[in-house]
Order: C-alpha cells, then sequence, then structure tokens
C-alpha cells in the first residue's frame, strides 16, 4: 500500500467531526498520543483508548447543553488533552475558539467576552490568573482538565452521537491578534480546513509510523494542522513535550525517532545555534570534514530530498535530532535564507510555507522538488495567488483566493468587506512578487504589523500605549518593514519620538533613550520596540487631532533609516 493511499481521505468527509471519528476507529491499534514531561512519558494512548476520552468529554458536553453551533474556548498549553478535547467539541458540532495561552489574562478575557463561549475548556495555572481581574470572564461552563478530569463520565456512559455539520458550517473561530484594538476573530470552516489538508497532505503526505513531535501550542494554526488533523488523519503518533526547554526537545527527539515537527523561526535558529556549538568543540579536520560531507549531500540531494543518503554522510548531526527526522515544517514568521539552506545542506529539510489566519494555514508551500530557500513556495492545489497592482519590478500586494480562505471576522461585517473584495480575493498586506516558476517571494509588508520570529503578530498601535507616560511631545510606532520594504527577515517596532521642548531647547537623547528604555522592558520581550528614530517636525494631523499616519509614514520613508537608534 503506497503512504497516500494510508491517509484518509478528506474529500469523502462534511466536518472535521467526522474526518476524526473515522481517524479514531479505521486506526484504533496504533499509538496516537504520547505526553512526555522533561524526560519521562507521563501518558500513552491508542487511537481506541484516545476515542474513549473523546467520547467521555464529548458526553460531559452534551449533558451541559454543549451541542451544533454553540461555541467551546479551548485555553490550554501544549498537551495531548488539546487534541482529545477538540474532538469532543468537534463531534458535538461545536465551535472550537482556541485561545494563545501565552496572552495575557486581560487579552484572553476580552477575546472570551467578545467570542461569548457556551464553554471554557482551561487548567488551574491560566484560570487562576483570571481572579486578578476586575472584570472575569463569564462562561456557563468551565472545564478544567487538571481539577475536573476525573470527574468525566465514566467508560461506558451512553456515547452523544456524532452531531452532523456541513462543509460550509464555521469550524473554528480564530483570533489573528490578541490585541487591544479591534478583536479580529477569523470564522473558519470545516471546508476550508479540509481543502488544506487536501492540499498539504497532497504534497506531504503521512502514514502509520510517523511520529510528529508537537512543541507549538495547537492554537497555532499549522501545528493544529501538522499536528493533531493531519497525523490523525493518517493514523501517526503525536508526540507532545510538555516543558518547551531547548535542552529537552533533542533528548525527546531521540529517544522516539521523530519523524516530523512543526515550529517557528525562533526554535530553527535554537537549532542552528546549537549545531554550531556541537560544531565549534570539534576539532579542525573534523569541522573541515563536515564541509565536504555537507557539499556532497547538497549535491546528491540538488533534485529532491534522500534522507538515507544524508544520515549515511553526516549520521552525527541527524543522531542528535533521533536520526528519523524527515521534515521540518517552519511558519508563523518570515524564514531566514541562510539558515533553511544550511538546514538543507544538512539532510534536515524546511518546509517553507506562507500564509495568514485568514487562509487557514498555508497558501503556498515549498514542495521540496527541488529546494528552493528563496521563496515562500508555489500555491496549494485550489488556491490562487496574484500579485495586485504591480509595479515596474513586478512587487505589488499579495492577493489569495481559494476555499480555504475564511468565511469572514466574527461580528465585523465592515472589516470582513476591507478585507475580502465582492469577488472573493483576500488582501494579504504582503507585499511580494512572483516568479516564472510561480514561485512567492515577499519583500515587505503593506500594513503596519510585525510577525515575531516566535509566530506571533504584533500590531503597533497596541504598544504605543505602554509610552503614555514618556515625556515627549509626540510618539507613534511603526513596523519597520511597513515603513521601510526591503525584505521580512529582521522585522522589529520602530518608535518616532519629537522630544519635547524646555527653555527653548530639546533634552538631551541620552535623557529620552533612557525613559524609552526603562518603559520598553515592562513590555513583554515580542512586543518590545527595537529602535528610535528621533522626528524635529510635527507630527501631520487630522482636523479631530488624530496623527494622520499614511502620511508620516511617507515622509519617514522618504527620509530613510539613517537616524535609527537601536533600544
Amino acid at each position: 500500500m503506497t503512504v497516500a493511499a494510508e491517509m484518509l481521505d478528506p474529500t469523502r468527509y462534511a466536518s472535521l467531526g467526522e474526518l476524526l471519528e473515522d481517524a479514531l476507529l479505521t486506526f484504533k491499534t496504533e499509538t496516537a498520543l504520547i505526553e512526555v514531561d522533561r524526560k519521562k512519558e507521563t501518558r500513552r494512548l491508542t487511537y481506541l483508548e484516545a476515542r474513549r476520552e473523546v467520547l467521555r468529554v464529548a458526553r460531559l458536553l452534551a449533558d451541559h447543553g454543549v451541542g451544533p453551533g454553540d461555541r467551546v474556548a479551548m485555553l490550554l498549553g501544549n498537551q495531548s488533552r488539546w487534541l482529545t478535547v477538540a474532538a469532543a467539541a468537534f463531534r458535538r458540532g461545536a465551535v472550537l475558539v482556541p485561545l494563545d495561552y501565552k496572552l495575557s489574562a486581560e487579552e484572553q478575557a476580552r477575546l472570551l467576552a467578545h467570542a461569548q463561549p457556551k464553554a471554557l475548556v482551561s487548567e488551574q495555572g491560566l484560570l487562576r490568573r483570571f481572579e486578578r481581574l476586575e472584570a472575569r470572564p463569564s462562561v456557563p461552563l468551565v472545564f478544567d482538565v487538571e481539577e475536573d478530569w476525573d470527574a468525566l463520565p465514566p467508560e461506558g456512559a451512553e456515547a452523544p452521537a456524532l452531531e452532523p455539520r456541513a462543509r460550509e458550517d464555521v469550524a473554528t473561530i480564530v483570533y489573528s491578534s490578541g490585541t487591544g484594538g479591534v478583536a479580529k476573530g477569523c470564522m473558519l470552516t470545516h471546508d476550508a480546513y479540509l481543502e488544506q489538508l487536501r492540499g498539504l497532505m497532497a504534497r506531504f503526505p503521512m502514514r502509520s509510523g510517523h511520529r510528529v513531535l508537537s512543541i507549538l501550542p495547537t492554537n497555532h494554526a499549522i501545528d493544529f494542522m501538522v499536528g493533531f488533523v493531519g497525523p490523525f488523519s493518517a493514523g501517526a503518533c503525536v508526540i507532545h513535550q510538555r516543558t518547551l526547554r531547548p535542552e529537552l526537545l533533542q533528548p525527546t527527539m531521540q529517544a522516539y525517532g521523530v519523524t516530523h515537527m512543526a515550529l517557528v523561526p525562533l526554535i530553527l535558529e535554537g537549532f542552528e545555534a546549537a549545531i554550531r556549538d556541537s560544531l565549534a568543540e570539534r576539532p579542525r579536520w573534523a569541522r573541515r570534514m563536515f564541509s565536504v560531507l555537507g557539499g556532497l549531500n547538497e549535491l546528491l540531494t540538488a533534485a529532491a530530498p534522500r534522507p538515507e543518503v544524508s544520515r549515511a554522510l553526516l549520521a552525527p548531526i541527524h543522531e542528535a535530532f533521533g536520526g528519523e527526522l524527515e521534515v521540518l515544517f517552519c511558519g508563523g514568521a518570515f524564514v531566514d535564507r541562510a539558515r533553511a539552506e544550511l538546514f538543507y545542506r544538512m539532510g534536515l529539510p524546511v518546509v517553507i510555507g506562507y500564509g495568514l489566519t485568514e487562509a487557514c494555514t498555508v497558501a503556498t508551500v515549498n514542495d521540496l522538488r527541488p529546494f528552493r530557500g528563496d521563496s515562500v513556495g508555489r500555491p496549494l492545489d485550489g488556491v490562487e495567488v496574484k500579485i495586485h497592482a504591480p509595479g515596474a519590478d513586478g512587487v505589488g500586494e499579495v492577493w489569495i483566493r481559494g476555499r480555504t480562505l475564511m468565511k469572514g471576522y466574527l461580528d465585523e461585517p465592515e472589516l470582513t468587506k476591507e478585507t475580502i473584495t465582492a469577488d472573493g480575493w483576500l488582501r494579504t498586506g504582503d507585499l511580494g512578487w512572483i516568479d516564472a516558476a510561480h514561485h512567492l517571494h515577499l519583500v515587505g509588508r503593506r500594513k503596519n504589523m510585525i510577525v515575531t520570529s516566535g509566530g506571533k503578530n504584533v500590531y503597533p498601535e497596541d504598544v504605543e500605549g505602554a509610552f503614555d507616560a514618556l515625556d515627549v511631545e509626540e510618539l507613534v510606532v511603526f513596523a519597520s518593514g511597513y515603513l521601510w520594504p526591503r525584505g521580512l527577515t529582521h522585522e522589529r517596532l520602530v518608535a518616532i519620538v519629537r522630544p519635547k521642548r524646555e527653555n527653548g531647547a530639546r533634552p538631551s537623547r541620552d535623557a529620552v533613550l533612557a525613559q524609552l528604555r526603562a518603559h520598553n522592558r515592562r513590555l513583554p520581550d515580542h512586543k518590545r520596540v527595537g529602535a528610535v528614530l528621533f522626528w524635529s517636525e510635527s507630527f501631520p494631523r487630522t482636523a479631530s487631532m488624530k496623527i494622520k499616519r499614511d502620511a508620516l509614514a511617507e515622509a519617514l520613508r522618504d527620509a530613510g533609516e539613517r537616524e535609527l537608534v537601536a533600544l
């Protein structure tokens, strides 16, 4: 039987609930889930055992009146119960609302208030954070997977029926940002996910026997597909490492022979550092030999990956990652070309893709035939990508169309109309061009936003409030790629500051920088401003005294980034 034939065919199903139920029965004797805390295995479930767990959670949801169309919010760290609870919610025909557990309690409460779920599934540490809030979230059913798990209905209790859902029904509401501005809840249908699964697995099929290490939270779009729906549709095993300290990832990969892994560029950077540190400890002749063998491997795998060849030539590197690794899916942020090429040279292919929450997971992806580190790949089957209003250099805004697009933003019809055209094109806000081989290349952003190396969207407007107490005349924050589009490798936030005049003179820049740094340190790492540009002119404003961001941005582009000061 071929690899592809072992997978469930997504076109046969009307909903994720149907597909997951079939997977749990079809692969019942295969290992579905393994959970590791540090170096100790704490849970292991076959698909049949996972199904029993799903039925118990589904019974609980049914007993509390959760049914088709009701919303179930998920606020959990990286763990196997995320998957079984999600499968139970889909069995009930519910709409899943996955929330980022790394957001602040205030941000999470704001999103819960917007989503209005009927149930919230969470854990002790995260729920306790809400106790400090003046306005706590109000949800009819709050289920704590640590405290309440033993109180689930017993095995053998009457299993609630699998509720039918149509392809056009909403499967999830995924928030593209946890900001203090407009809550952007992307409504993604069952059809969007099943189409995404079909297109992605056609290029990278999985099978029983594959072992997927899930280190990203499953609320992350790429892990939802590559660390949950994809593996389950193929009877593969998903391994969760609860403690995500870098020094514990490789031992887990070695212990279980991990074959697939989804990560963000920040983790890939950490892997590279570990490899370079290991090489630095070796004698000079060994480093030279590694370079020679890497070049030979690159030559022999020019057309496509050849895992058996790479493992033979570069055994120590591969053994450090478990000796079975086939592919690293990297998304959520821009991947540095040199880093991707280094990993391919070592025989560890990095699959680079491009997508947005509004487009489910990915719209374009490299198929490694041949590997290219200079692009974000070609469109998946069924996805159209075009460049809108290209300039003389072919660069314009990237637009996407296809069945994987969201249905719209929850309760935001006007914002939806601004984002999706009447004929179905998603305006991404990203700038790029398409080459003769139909590969998409990204060069910058049209929207004032950055995506961190950890895969988080950060909107500068929401960072400005942290500097309200700063003793300056005016301050505004921009994304560097929005002001000066020249690639997305090193995106950062830039504060534009007009200092106050004191007795006819402005305070020294050092004094202002000291204030900025003090306020900046109070922000989470991913929201910190990376540089400052001092501006002497008054910011352009409307009649109602709002800053004209577009006009100011244009002036800043003309001035260039020569005067940037790193924070």
